[in-house]
Protein backbone atom coordinates (compact mmCIF):
# COMPACT_ATOMS: atom_id res chain seq x y z
CA UNK A 1 0.00 0.00 0.00
CA UNK A 2 0.98 3.69 -0.07
CA UNK A 3 2.59 3.72 2.98
CA UNK A 4 3.55 7.68 2.92
CA UNK A 5 -0.38 8.32 2.61
CA UNK A 6 -2.04 5.73 5.02
CA UNK A 7 -0.74 3.42 7.85
CA UNK A 8 -2.06 0.92 9.06
CA UNK A 9 -1.66 -1.42 12.25
CA UNK A 10 -2.89 -4.53 13.70
CA UNK A 11 -3.03 -5.80 17.46
CA UNK A 12 -3.22 -9.13 18.99
CA UNK A 13 -6.76 -8.33 19.71
CA UNK A 14 -7.93 -8.07 16.01
CA UNK A 15 -8.73 -4.06 16.14
CA UNK A 16 -6.70 -1.80 13.14
CA UNK A 17 -5.66 1.35 13.81
CA UNK A 18 -6.01 3.14 10.32
CA UNK A 19 -4.35 6.96 10.05
CA UNK A 20 -4.62 8.95 6.81
CA UNK A 21 -0.65 10.21 7.34
CA UNK A 22 -0.60 13.67 5.30
CA UNK A 23 -0.32 15.77 8.00
CA UNK A 24 0.98 18.94 7.06
CA UNK A 25 -1.84 19.14 4.56
CA UNK A 26 -4.58 18.32 7.24
CA UNK A 27 -4.82 14.75 5.37
CA UNK A 28 -6.00 16.31 2.49
CA UNK A 29 -7.19 13.93 -0.52
CA UNK A 30 -4.16 13.52 -3.27
CA UNK A 31 -4.30 10.56 -5.96
CA UNK A 32 -1.74 8.70 -3.49
CA UNK A 33 -4.23 9.39 -0.52
CA UNK A 34 -7.24 8.19 -3.11
CA UNK A 35 -4.85 4.91 -3.64
CA UNK A 36 -4.17 3.80 -0.25
CA UNK A 37 -7.47 4.49 1.51
CA UNK A 38 -8.57 2.08 -1.49
CA UNK A 39 -5.58 -0.39 -0.84
CA UNK A 40 -6.25 -0.13 3.07
CA UNK A 41 -10.04 -0.77 2.69
CA UNK A 42 -9.22 -4.15 0.55
CA UNK A 43 -6.57 -5.15 2.99
CA UNK A 44 -8.78 -4.86 5.92
CA UNK A 45 -11.89 -7.01 3.67
CA UNK A 46 -9.65 -9.94 3.29
CA UNK A 47 -7.99 -10.25 6.66
CA UNK A 48 -10.11 -12.41 8.69
CA UNK A 49 -7.70 -11.34 12.06
CA UNK A 50 -9.66 -8.25 12.10
CA UNK A 51 -12.50 -7.70 14.04
CA UNK A 52 -13.17 -3.58 14.19
CA UNK A 53 -11.21 -1.00 12.67
CA UNK A 54 -10.60 2.50 13.68
CA UNK A 55 -10.18 5.11 10.92
CA UNK A 56 -8.72 8.84 12.11
CA UNK A 57 -6.79 11.57 10.94
CA UNK A 58 -2.70 11.84 12.14
CA UNK A 59 -1.92 15.31 13.20
CA UNK A 60 -4.74 18.07 13.75
CA UNK A 61 -7.67 17.08 11.27
CA UNK A 62 -9.52 14.37 10.04
CA UNK A 63 -9.48 14.87 6.83
CA UNK A 64 -9.72 18.89 4.86
CA UNK A 65 -11.47 17.18 1.68
CA UNK A 66 -10.01 16.79 -2.24
CA UNK A 67 -6.53 18.81 -2.51
CA UNK A 68 -7.79 19.71 -5.76
CA UNK A 69 -4.52 21.66 -6.50
CA UNK A 70 -2.74 18.41 -6.92
CA UNK A 71 -4.68 17.24 -9.61
CA UNK A 72 -4.59 19.98 -11.83
CA UNK A 73 -1.06 20.22 -11.55
CA UNK A 74 -0.40 16.25 -11.52
CA UNK A 75 1.03 14.78 -14.31
CA UNK A 76 -1.31 12.89 -17.15
CA UNK A 77 -3.92 12.39 -14.53
CA UNK A 78 -6.01 15.52 -14.05
CA UNK A 79 -9.44 15.85 -12.41
CA UNK A 80 -10.99 13.56 -14.82
CA UNK A 81 -9.57 10.71 -12.95
CA UNK A 82 -11.63 10.75 -10.00
CA UNK A 83 -14.66 9.45 -12.06
CA UNK A 84 -12.92 6.42 -13.91
CA UNK A 85 -15.15 3.29 -13.42
CA UNK A 86 -13.57 -0.05 -13.26
CA UNK A 87 -15.47 -2.69 -15.39
CA UNK A 88 -18.11 -4.01 -13.31
CA UNK A 89 -17.43 -1.59 -10.17
CA UNK A 90 -20.38 -0.07 -8.83
CA UNK A 91 -18.61 3.30 -7.58
CA UNK A 92 -16.26 5.15 -9.29
CA UNK A 93 -12.56 5.60 -8.01
CA UNK A 94 -13.50 8.59 -5.88
CA UNK A 95 -16.37 6.87 -4.80
CA UNK A 96 -15.00 3.88 -3.67
CA UNK A 97 -12.76 6.19 -0.66
CA UNK A 98 -15.74 6.36 1.30
CA UNK A 99 -18.22 3.48 0.21
CA UNK A 100 -15.62 0.69 0.28
CA UNK A 101 -15.02 1.35 4.15
CA UNK A 102 -18.80 0.70 4.12
CA UNK A 103 -17.86 -2.97 2.45
CA UNK A 104 -15.64 -4.04 4.82
CA UNK A 105 -17.24 -6.50 6.94
CA UNK A 106 -16.62 -5.74 10.67
CA UNK A 107 -17.44 -2.35 12.16
CA UNK A 108 -15.61 0.85 11.12
CA UNK A 109 -15.50 3.53 13.09
CA UNK A 110 -14.31 7.26 12.54
CA UNK A 111 -12.59 9.22 14.96
CA UNK A 112 -12.85 12.88 14.09
CA UNK A 113 -10.83 15.75 14.90
CA UNK A 114 -10.42 19.25 13.74
CA UNK A 115 -11.45 19.93 10.00
CA UNK A 116 -13.75 17.11 8.18
CA UNK A 117 -14.71 18.65 5.16
CA UNK A 118 -15.61 17.49 1.74
CA UNK A 119 -14.79 14.30 0.63
CA UNK A 120 -13.57 13.80 4.33
CA UNK A 121 -17.06 14.18 5.65
CA UNK A 122 -18.11 11.70 2.81
CA UNK A 123 -15.32 8.89 3.92
CA UNK A 124 -16.31 9.53 7.91
CA UNK A 125 -20.23 8.49 6.66
CA UNK A 126 -18.82 5.65 4.94
CA UNK A 127 -18.08 4.68 8.60
CA UNK A 128 -20.61 2.59 10.73
CA UNK A 129 -19.78 4.68 13.72
CA UNK A 130 -18.65 8.15 13.97
CA UNK A 131 -16.81 9.74 17.15
CA UNK A 132 -16.40 13.33 16.92
CA UNK A 133 -14.70 16.05 19.40
CA UNK A 134 -16.62 19.27 20.53
CA UNK A 135 -15.30 21.51 18.62
CA UNK A 136 -14.41 19.15 15.43
CA UNK A 137 -15.71 21.06 12.36
CA UNK A 138 -17.68 19.34 9.88
CA UNK A 139 -19.16 20.74 6.67
CA UNK A 140 -20.37 19.06 3.54
CA UNK A 141 -19.08 21.87 1.31
CA UNK A 142 -18.72 21.45 -2.43
CA UNK A 143 -20.92 23.69 -2.66
CA UNK A 144 -18.51 26.45 -1.90
CA UNK A 145 -16.96 25.01 -5.24
CA UNK A 146 -20.00 25.27 -7.61
CA UNK A 147 -20.34 21.52 -7.26
CA UNK A 148 -22.26 18.83 -5.42
CA UNK A 149 -21.27 15.88 -3.19
CA UNK A 150 -20.36 12.81 -4.81
CA UNK A 151 -18.24 10.67 -2.71
CA UNK A 152 -21.52 8.12 -1.90
CA UNK A 153 -23.24 10.49 -0.33
CA UNK A 154 -26.70 9.24 -1.56
CA UNK A 155 -25.67 5.84 -0.20
CA UNK A 156 -24.64 7.22 3.61
CA UNK A 157 -26.30 10.37 4.49
CA UNK A 158 -30.02 9.70 3.73
CA UNK A 159 -29.67 6.61 6.62
CA UNK A 160 -28.67 9.40 9.38
CA UNK A 161 -30.48 12.34 8.71
CA UNK A 162 -33.58 14.13 6.85
CA UNK A 163 -33.90 15.00 3.47
CA UNK A 164 -34.48 18.83 5.10
CA UNK A 165 -31.30 18.27 7.07
CA UNK A 166 -29.32 16.85 4.64
CA UNK A 167 -30.51 19.66 2.07
CA UNK A 168 -29.40 22.60 4.27
CA UNK A 169 -26.06 21.30 4.86
CA UNK A 170 -25.24 20.82 1.23
CA UNK A 171 -27.23 23.96 -0.07
CA UNK A 172 -25.26 26.15 2.64
CA UNK A 173 -22.09 24.17 2.92
CA UNK A 174 -21.64 25.25 6.54
CA UNK A 175 -19.34 24.09 9.26
CA UNK A 176 -21.10 22.67 12.15
CA UNK A 177 -19.11 21.96 15.05
CA UNK A 178 -18.93 17.85 16.53
CA UNK A 179 -21.29 18.93 18.96
CA UNK A 180 -24.20 20.10 16.54
CA UNK A 181 -23.11 17.20 14.33
CA UNK A 182 -24.22 14.84 16.63
CA UNK A 183 -27.30 16.80 17.36
CA UNK A 184 -28.19 16.38 14.34
CA UNK A 185 -27.55 13.10 13.47
CA UNK A 186 -23.82 12.94 11.57
CA UNK A 187 -21.90 11.79 14.87
CA UNK A 188 -22.78 8.68 16.66
CA UNK A 189 -21.48 11.12 20.20
CA UNK A 190 -18.35 13.31 20.77
CA UNK A 191 -15.51 12.57 23.41
CA UNK A 192 -12.64 14.97 24.30
CA UNK A 193 -10.33 12.52 22.99
CA UNK A 194 -12.14 10.75 20.12
CA UNK A 195 -9.21 8.17 19.06
CA UNK A 196 -8.84 6.80 22.67
CA UNK A 197 -12.84 6.64 22.76
CA UNK A 198 -12.90 4.68 19.18
CA UNK A 199 -10.29 2.17 19.96
CA UNK A 200 -11.97 1.84 23.45
CA UNK A 201 -15.10 1.10 21.34
CA UNK A 202 -13.02 -1.02 18.72
CA UNK A 203 -11.92 -3.26 21.65
CA UNK A 204 -15.22 -3.68 23.58
CA UNK A 205 -16.36 -4.98 20.00
CA UNK A 206 -13.29 -7.02 19.37
CA UNK A 207 -14.52 -9.00 22.29
CA UNK A 208 -17.70 -10.32 20.80
CA UNK A 209 -18.00 -13.19 18.82
CA UNK A 210 -16.66 -12.35 14.49
CA UNK A 211 -19.11 -14.04 13.65
CA UNK A 212 -22.17 -12.19 15.12
CA UNK A 213 -21.08 -8.79 14.74
CA UNK A 214 -20.04 -9.61 10.98
CA UNK A 215 -23.71 -11.07 10.65
CA UNK A 216 -25.18 -8.14 12.70
CA UNK A 217 -23.30 -5.72 10.41
CA UNK A 218 -24.89 -7.40 7.16
CA UNK A 219 -28.18 -7.47 8.78
CA UNK A 220 -28.19 -3.67 8.74
CA UNK A 221 -26.63 -2.77 5.81
CA UNK A 222 -28.49 -5.03 3.81
CA UNK A 223 -32.63 -3.98 5.39
CA UNK A 224 -31.97 -0.52 7.03
CA UNK A 225 -33.68 1.40 3.76
CA UNK A 226 -34.73 0.15 1.12
CA UNK A 227 -35.34 -3.56 1.77
CA UNK A 228 -38.90 -5.20 1.78
CA UNK A 229 -40.23 -6.70 5.00
CA UNK A 230 -39.96 -10.04 3.61
CA UNK A 231 -36.47 -10.10 2.32
CA UNK A 232 -35.40 -8.86 5.28
CA UNK A 233 -37.42 -10.95 7.66
CA UNK A 234 -36.08 -13.60 5.86
CA UNK A 235 -32.63 -12.88 6.08
CA UNK A 236 -32.69 -12.18 9.82
CA UNK A 237 -33.58 -15.62 10.20
CA UNK A 238 -31.17 -17.23 7.42
CA UNK A 239 -28.08 -15.19 9.64
CA UNK A 240 -29.41 -16.52 12.34
CA UNK A 241 -29.42 -19.91 11.11
CA UNK A 242 -25.80 -20.06 9.94
CA UNK A 243 -24.73 -19.17 14.01
CA UNK A 244 -26.74 -21.42 15.83
CA UNK A 245 -24.38 -23.92 16.99
CA UNK A 246 -21.06 -23.32 15.25
CA UNK A 247 -17.79 -23.03 17.29
CA UNK A 248 -18.12 -19.12 17.93
CA UNK A 249 -22.13 -19.06 19.57
CA UNK A 250 -20.75 -22.16 21.74
CA UNK A 251 -17.93 -20.33 22.80
CA UNK A 252 -20.58 -17.09 23.49
CA UNK A 253 -22.43 -19.19 25.80
CA UNK A 254 -20.14 -21.21 27.68
CA UNK A 255 -18.15 -18.32 28.63
CA UNK A 256 -21.35 -16.50 29.29
CA UNK A 257 -22.36 -19.10 31.29
CA UNK A 258 -19.13 -19.64 33.26
CA UNK A 259 -18.21 -15.96 33.73
CA UNK A 260 -14.75 -15.83 32.02
CA UNK A 261 -13.82 -14.36 29.04
CA UNK A 262 -14.60 -15.78 25.44
CA UNK A 263 -12.14 -17.52 23.25
CA UNK A 264 -13.67 -16.93 19.92
CA UNK A 265 -11.71 -18.03 16.85
CA UNK A 266 -11.11 -15.87 13.33
CA UNK A 267 -14.10 -16.78 10.97
CA UNK A 268 -13.15 -18.86 8.71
Amino acid sequence: MTEDRVRIDVDDHGVATVAMIRSDKHNALDRAMFDALLSGARQLTEDRQVRAVVLHGEGKSFCAGLDIASFLDGPGKGINALFVRETGALANFAQRAAYDWSSVPVPVIAAISGNCFGGGIQIALGADIRIAAPDAKLSIMEVKWGLVPDMAITQTLPRLVGIDTAKELTFTGRIVSGSEAHALGLVTRTADDVLAAALALAHEIAQRSPDAVRAAKRLYDETWTGADSAAALVLESDLQGDLLGKPNQIEAVSAGLAKRMPRFVDPA
